[in-house]
């Protein structure tokens, strides 16, 4: 048995993969303690599985805002801290980033102590923890076809995101009484990611008695703090009751993508690696501010794979009539979903446990001169 800690903390996007490879890893008989951040977002996700490890700690996000970089400053050193006698206390044999805030100070004790670390990078486009961390890596994991330099290409492993072992495609019928959807009627799922998008919270709501006329019904994930739970209930045009649901938070996202004809949602990579495992094709409206511009790229990706299309949030005024032109063509949604599902045939997991194993296995030695072991 080996131990590991991961560090995934921050948004849904990193913590989501870092549960689906503890759950892996513990599956094997090995150890995990999941490090996730103070954020609403992270307490609540990690509360479904009670059967893993989590702990809290200290750390923000970078920004370049006088103030707030103090805060950040002085956030990751206690941090570094924690994550320095957390080492020596539970002495694990591997160390696993997902990105983010919560991963630079794991990554920094585990070069000082000279534990093996490992960093997985979701994103067509790396963050600044693994564009500055990588090369202190035993192991980084990118994304098909992405490179980054001053990373070794020795310690390169090309793997798509971990998905959580809940995520799997359900008939459509079964998921839509899951969720107390009406199977008779098309539905439209929006998702604005772990944070929530205003944007589209406000779009869904303007566009709601539309939809509703056309027989559409619409499930909206608001985000927390960003709009009321609730349920609207409206009529079609031929009189008939339609039902539309608002949640801030949503812990059944299979059963959701599944009951889904179309999604429209934000492009983080792990909001896109559920949609492939869950066959549903999608309208993707990337943040704009998104660190990088990465979530143009990642949609750029999903588009030319061919799991849906991209509309820029400048053009939300042409959504509704794409909405329409999708959502009751049925040969264009099967042909989506044929391709999504060529584009699951990976097993990125399997390939991240086995390696994983082989890390932690290396001598401390050579974990801190960066000579990672031959996979």
């Amino acid at each position: 048995m080996s131990r590991y800690i991961i560090s995934c903390g921050g948004t849904g996007g990193h913590l989501s993969p870092g549960i689906s490879l503890a759950e892996g890893l513990n599956a094997r008989g090995h150890e995990t303690r999941l490090l996730i951040s103070q954020k609403k977002v992270d307490t609540r996700l990690s509360e479904k599985y009670p059967q893993l490890k989590f702990q809290r700690m200290p750390g923000t996000g970078f920004s370049f805002q006088p103030l707030k970089l103090l805060r950040c400053a002085i956030s990751q050193t206690q941090a570094l801290l924690f994550c320095l006698r957390l080492l020596r206390e539970s002495r694990p044999d591997a160390l696993v980033g997902f990105g983010g805030f919560t991963s630079a100070p794991l990554v920094a004790a585990g070069w000082l102590t000279g534990i093996p670390v490992a960093l997985h990078e979701s994103n067509r486009v790396p963050g600044m923890a693994i564009r500055t961390l990588g090369r202190l890596a035993h192991r980084v994991y990118l994304p098909p076809g992405i490179k980054v330099a001053g990373i070794r290409p020795s310690a390169t492993r090309h793997v798509g995101l971990p998905v959580r072992r809940e995520i799997v495609r359900h008939p459509q019928v079964a998921a839509r009484a899951a969720l107390g959807m009406d199977s008779n009627q098309r539905l439209l799922v929006i998702l604005g990611g772990s944070q929530g998008a205003s944007s589209l919270n406000d779009w869904a709501r303007q566009n709601l008695p539309a939809f509703a006329a056309e027989g559409i019904q619409v499930y909206c994930v608001t985000g927390m703090g960003k709009g009321a739970d609730g349920i609207v209930e409206l009529k079609t045009r031929d009189g008939a009751p339609i039902r539309s649901v608002f949640m801030s938070f949503c812990d059944q996202m299979a059963e959701l993508m599944s009951a889904a004809d179309l999604v429209i949602s934000r492009a983080g990579a792990g909001t896109l690696a559920e949609l492939i495992r869950c066959e549903t094709p999608a309208i993707l409206v990337p943040y704009p501010q998104a660190a990088d511009d990465h979530q143009r790229a990642n949609a750029a990706f999903f588009e030319r794979q061919g799991g849906g299309i991209i509309i820029s949030q400048t053009q939300l005024g042409q959504l509704h009539a794409e909405v329409l032109d999708m959502i009751f063509n049925d040969w264009l949604l099967r042909k989506f979903r044929g391709n999504l599902q060529r584009m699951d045939r990976a097993n990125s997991l399997e390939v991240m446990l086995a390696d994983l194993e082989d890390i932690a296995g290396t001598p401390r030695t050579s974990a801190r001169m960066g000579d990672p072991r031959p996979a």
